[in-house]
């Protein structure tokens, strides 16, 4: 019989955790606008639907988001400017604990073109929305609730706290991408999201302070930039990538590179292969290296598949029972003729 008890610490200390620290995707660009909204609306086409599911146990993290892009300047201009709108909405969530994370942001983004091919864009974006975390009490019960042969029916004198909140949230964010045809192309960006560090702590009250434990959710600070290198005349292009993101005490890297080979120039089949670390600073200030990435999409027409996996290197070669993480992404891009590619695909 397992001691509810400790259940219960193992959720608080999970919480805590989750606080102090956001969800991330190994296939950050496939998520795009839980990424940097500045992305919102960066493709070629009319619209854009992305999935994205991670399981890492004991978190399970799923992502949704549609985004639109709209032409604002005149036909016969040189400068093609346009902005894009979108929505994105995520859940994260502990099942073992009944948690459940629940984010709703509505993204815009402004695309001043920088040349007059239309392959430079600066891209300025904001999210706004709101968040909702609880907790399912269902799910636990106690010391008190024990009445022998009957199990635990009685009621609990615990007190506990309420277990449904929500919050408002806003991000911004800058992107800047150059895309020459069959030449060197760089992608950049920054964002800033949490911007104004909402309480997430399920014990803060406002009215009795000294009783409060407040939680603060750190601004998040991310950083990236890809390059998309032509590999000879067979429709290879090589993209070393670097992704940085800082949030309170917590920092982590991605760095590596796929490659994306064109198999039928007719159909846009394409295969992307990529393999990168993950660098992470740990509570020590030290640092250490916490993952080793692998990742295969397939590109058919306006069809993006995803897969990766994330194996933990601390339990390479060891006995410790530690999984890794799982991603699978889908995106559909419509009216998409690959003409100007204004961001990486995974």
């Amino acid at each position: 019989m397992r001691s509810i008890l400790l259940f219960c610490a193992i959720a608080i200390a999970t919480t805590v955790s989750l606080n102090a620290q956001d969800q991330h995707f190994t296939q950050f660009f496939a998520s795009p606008l839980t990424l940097n909204p500045a992305l919102t609306g960066t493709f070629d086409g009319k619209y854009r639907v992305a999935l994205i599911y991670r399981d890492q146990e004991p978190y399970r993290t799923f992502a949704g988001a549609i985004d639109l892009r709209f032409a604002l300047n005149r036909k016969g201009r040189q400068y093609k400017d346009a902005f894009g709108v979108g929505v994105v909405f995520y859940n994260d969530k502990v099942p073992e604990v009944g948690f459940s994370n629940n984010n709703i942001n509505i993204t815009g983004a402004f695309h001043k073109s920088l040349s007059k091919t239309n392959d430079q864009f600066l891209s300025l974006g904001i999210q706004t929305g709101i968040a909702q975390r609880n907790f399912n009490y269902e799910s636990f019960t106690f010391d008190d609730q024990f009445a022998g042969t009957s199990g635990y029916s009685n009621p609990t004198n615990e007190i506990l706290p309420g277990n449904n909140y929500a919050y408002a949230d806003f991000g911004v964010g800058l992107n800047y991408s150059y895309a020459p045809k069959r030449r060197t192309a760089i992608f950049a960006g920054a964002s800033m999201i949490h911007v104004f560090e909402p309480e997430l702590s399920f014990y803060d009250d406002p009215d009795e302070p000294e009783n409060s434990n407040s939680n603060k959710l750190f601004r998040k600070y991310s950083a990236y930039v890809n390059l998309s290198v032509p590999f000879g005349e067979g429709g290879v292009r090589f993209q070393p990538r670097a992704l940085v993101y800082n949030q309170g005490p917590h920092l982590a890297m991605n760095t590596g590179a796929n490659f994306r080979i064109l198999l039928d120039d007719i159909t846009g089949t394409a295969l992307h292969i990529g393999s990168w670390v993950r660098p992470v600073r740990n509570q020590d200030d030290s640092f250490s290296l916490d993952a080793l990435v692998g990742m295969v999409g397939i590109e058919y027409q306006n069809f993006l598949l995803g897969f990766s996996y994330d194996a933990q290197l601390e339990a390479i070669g060891s006995s410790r029972n530690q999984q890794g993480a799982f991603e699978i992404s889908v995106a559909y891009l419509g009216e998409y003729e690959d003409e100007t590619v204004l961001c990486p695909k995974f």
